[in-house]
């Protein structure tokens, strides 16, 4: 007679892990981390290395406390730190991404039951953290290599006055002020299609993310609708490292692909009106945290209908 194996569900199992996906991260975020040393040179690798170090060691002293297995070497913490380093202007004191990582894993990872568990990303909550505490340094800009105190291209159209906008080109290829890892479009979006071909993330949520920003500042222009530079606002600032790199998140992001399209959409909007008409230059740190935390409502929303159910 044959033998069955009975076992509980998830029965169809990818060969996808952790460290598999976290090792395609840290790869994508490669070009955007070599450029940004060498624009803003070793002031910026400085930062990255101590971001990370602190990460990866915070999590292991955290885990050894608490007597739980170890996983800092599946990549998480790592991703972490990097993606904070990437997201602080290259001159901060070294204190501040030590401080910030310990904030994002210590607090908005591990206290809520390590990866996985998180419910909003902690890289973008930690550099909240981190702007509300010190907000002059967080806001401190240098142009690359003459570390020349500067304006970034979306402060110089918010405030008047403060310069005439950079070409694209500068902004694409990241010979612009701005933090360590968003300052070269063409880096970040060699890292995000390199994600999208190894089928880590799904691409529905920079395109309509992207998307929408290009769409909502073009009609929303400043002499009338119709007449905002999309182009300009989908080079600047870090709607490329946010849309490709943090939205996409696992953990902080919908389960079903119409809710995916919902949060990529609201990141959108929310983006663009912080932009045009909020106190912050920048939207994308604040409405990712934002749309993260209407992830459960979205999924709730959007559930699948289920077929061959018994009715209440």
């Amino acid at each position: 007679m044959d033998k069955y194996t009975l076992s509980s569900s998830p029965h169809v199992r990818s060969v996808e892990s952790t460290g598999s996906i976290m090792r395609d991260a840290l790869i994508a975020l490669l070009p955007a981390t070599v450029l940004g040393v060498i624009f803003f040179g070793l002031s910026a690798l400085w930062v990255v290395l101590v971001s990370i170090a602190a990460a990866v060691g915070t999590e292991a002293l955290l885990q050894k406390l608490m007597h739980k297995k170890i996983t800092v070497s599946d990549g998480s913490a790592a991703v972490t730190g990097l993606l904070l380093a990437l997201n602080l202007p290259p001159s901060v004191p070294l204190y501040i991404p030590i401080i910030g990582s310990v904030f994002a894993i210590a607090i908005v990872k591990e206290c809520f039951g390590g990866v996985g568990f998180n419910f909003v990303n902690p890289a973008l909550a930690a550099r909240a953290f981190l702007v509300a505490s010190w907000p002059t340094a967080m806001t401190s800009w240098t142009m690359p290599v003459d570390a020349v105190s500067t304006a970034t291209p979306l402060a110089a159209i918010k405030v008047a006055g403060a310069g005439v906008p950079s070409p694209y080109l500068d902004m694409f290829l990241g010979n612009v002020g701005g933090c360590i890892g968003e300052t070269s479009a063409l880096a970040l979006l060699i890292g995000g299609l390199y994600l999208v071909a190894r089928r880590v993330i799904d691409p529905r949520i920079p395109a309509v993310y992207i998307g929408t920003v290009a769409v909502f500042t073009w009609i929303a222009g400043p002499n009338g609708l119709f007449t905002g530079d999309a182009l300009y606002h989908v080079l600047a600032g870090g709607l490329m490292l946010g849309a490709f790199f943090m939205a996409t998140d696992y953990t902080t992001s919908p389960m079903y692909v119409s809710g995916r399209i919902v949060f990529a959409l609201g990141c959108g909007i929310l983006t663009s009106v912080i932009r045009l008409w909020g106190g912050y230059p920048e939207g994308v740190s604040y409405s990712i945290l934002l749309m993260n935390l209407a992830v459960p409502l979205i999924d709730r929303a959007f559930q699948p209908r289920k077929f061959g159910g018994v009715r209440a």
